[in-house]
């Protein structure tokens, strides 16, 4: 897969984009590069101060909606959102939390692949805020260097708390393995449920996407064999 930048179109006729309506778009995986698009001041307010902004903001979302807050189901939920928020599902856009990752000599000159498969993840889709739900399966061959089995799972983790395409996901989780690792031999192949697709819209409950990161030796139909073989056994 190509991980290069993309162009980001230029808008044309106000709200419109290659002459489609965002509202169209927003049905549709628009991938305009390899970073998640943030503002040059994210992270101007403190992670207290964003939970205090997103509670308010939440609770108006909630009165627009007309339910009533002096419920006592209700009362607590402006705050739980924030606080998930920013501390649990989009956690991982806020490069202080990504994993401290620690190589270690490859001492058992295991020169094959090495795959980690089935991890499961929830991520966001970031054109509706709602689930997308899948397994990653991450392979590389190493270099000289290794990384302990858990740093695997904990970077696709990172990069699917945040609103994401699936695509971008997938390339994010095979290129900062590359630079971790100092290979370019890493796969990454992820199988996820949309709820944009499933629960709303056209509403196909049973459809799934898989993308696909395959770089250096991966770039080889034998080993593309070899290791969907070890993914589907």
């Amino acid at each position: 897969m190509n991980t290069e930048k993309l162009v980001v179109p230029k808008k044309v006729n106000g709200s419109k984009l290659n002459g489609f309506s965002l509202e169209e778009i927003g049905d549709d995986h628009l991938y305009t590069g390899l970073e998640t698009p943030m503002k040059a001041d994210a992270f101007k307010m403190s992670d207290a101060e964003k939970k205090e902004r997103i509670s308010i903001l939440f609770r108006e979302i909630m009165e627009v909606m007309g339910l009533d807050l002096n419920d006592d189901s209700l009362q607590g939920t402006p705050d739980r959102v924030a606080k998930m928020y920013i501390d649990e599902i989009f956690s991982g856009l806020n490069p202080k939390n990504k994993p401290k990752v620690a190589l270690f000599d490859n001492k058992y000159q295991y020169n094959q692949m090495l795959v980690e498969k089935n991890i499961t993840f929830y991520s966001n889709c970031e054109h509706h805020f709602v689930p997308i739900i899948g397994k990653a399966h991450v392979a590389y061959i190493s270099s000289g260097k290794v990384i302990g089995l858990s740093k695997l799972n904990r970077i696709v983790q990172f990069y699917a708390k945040r609103p994401q395409v699936q695509e971008r996901l997938t390339n994010q989780i095979g290129t900062d393995l590359q630079e971790i690792l100092g290979t370019k031999d890493v796969a990454v192949i992820i199988d996820a449920k949309h709820l944009c697709v499933s629960s709303r819209g056209i509403k196909d409950d049973t459809s799934a996407t898989v993308t696909t990161f395959y770089g250096g030796a991966f770039n080889n139909a034998e080993k593309i064999r070899e290791l969907q073989s070890y993914i589907n056994d």
